[in-house]
């Protein structure tokens, strides 16, 4: 009984962190709102009619937002036990590069170890369906965005950095460019980790998964419209051998890309140096298209 008192108290105590965690991270979103007088930034909620759940989704929208019209729009995805607020928390810069590139950024939740997927074993988890359907039909119906897939972009840092290419694969009709820093690009060596095996099935019934869910396996089957593609990792990264190997498998299969490397491990040093070289290739690509 005194057993069951302690993890009650513990549990509650736990939810009680999480709830405080998030309400400081809201106060700050709306601080960083109010206090700067360049960019905006929204928190906003998105309805999922394929999970039937809302959830929620930073905005960014740079100071020239109410003066123009038709911004291309960078879909920006955290990583694994993540939330919406991760980026603009942890790397609040964003809003001088927002204003910088003039673009929106969209940071969208992903859940905690959804790996941005429609989960072949668990039909709860349809964050595919999400983020590459739902997510921007919101976006495009409530901002003043350029609303076809030359004007989006989709990236992410470690399951995100997954999710950038995976949807962007997936779904070269809604995005024109997609690219991954630090990305777990290959599932297939990480069996046993963030618990994977609940989104992908376990490895012996469900050993096709493994192998279909990979971006590295995924890229063999090239999507009719092209991409503009951009791949960055640390060299100490535990992910930097499965990009090396993606980056190697994409040149035999001659599919044009960026390809990044340097000294950096799994950390938001690395992730925020990163970001702007990802976000200022992607303004390169809004820019060569809208001259067309």
């Amino acid at each position: 009984m005194h057993y069951y008192r302690m993890y009650s108290y513990v549990s509650l105590c736990a939810a009680m962190s999480l709830c405080v965690k998030k309400a400081l991270g809201l106060l700050l979103i709306i601080l960083f709102a109010t206090t700067m007088r360049a960019a905006t930034t929204d928190s906003v909620s998105i309805h999922s009619n394929a999970m039937q759940k809302a959830y929620p989704c930073v905005v960014i929208r740079p100071d020239t937002y109410k003066k123009k019209n038709n911004f291309p729009v960078v879909y920006l995805l955290h990583g694994h036990s993540g939330w919406y607020a991760n980026w603009i928390l942890r790397v609040p810069e964003l809003k001088a590069w927002a204003d910088e590139y003039q673009l929106l950024i969209v940071c969208p939740d992903g859940g905690f170890n959804s790996w941005y997927l429609d989960s072949p074993v668990d039909s709860t988890v349809k964050f595919e369906t999400y983020i590459s359907k739902e997510v921007p039909a919101y976006i495009d119906s409530h901002y003043k965005t350029r609303r076809d897939r030359k004007g989006r972009a989709i990236t992410g840092l470690s399951m995100g950095g997954h999710g950038g290419l995976f949807l962007g694969f997936r779904h070269a009709e809604t995005f024109g460019a997609c690219g991954s820093m630090s990305g777990g690009v290959d599932l297939q060596p990480f069996k046993k980790n963030w618990q994977l095996s609940q989104k992908v099935g376990d490895s012996v019934n469900y050993a096709a998964n493994w192998k279909n869910y990979s971006v590295i396996n995924l890229i063999e089957q090239k999507p009719a419209d092209s991409l503009q593609i951009i791949i960055d990792c640390g060299t100490e990264d535990f992910f930097y051998e499965v990009n090396n190997q993606l980056h190697k498998k994409m040149l035999s299969l001659k599919i044009a890309h960026d390809y990044i490397e340097r000294p950096g491990k799994h950390d938001w040093p690395y992730w925020r140096n990163a970001v702007q070289y990802q976000l200022l290739f992607f303004r390169k690509y809004f820019s060569s298209e809208s001259v067309k």
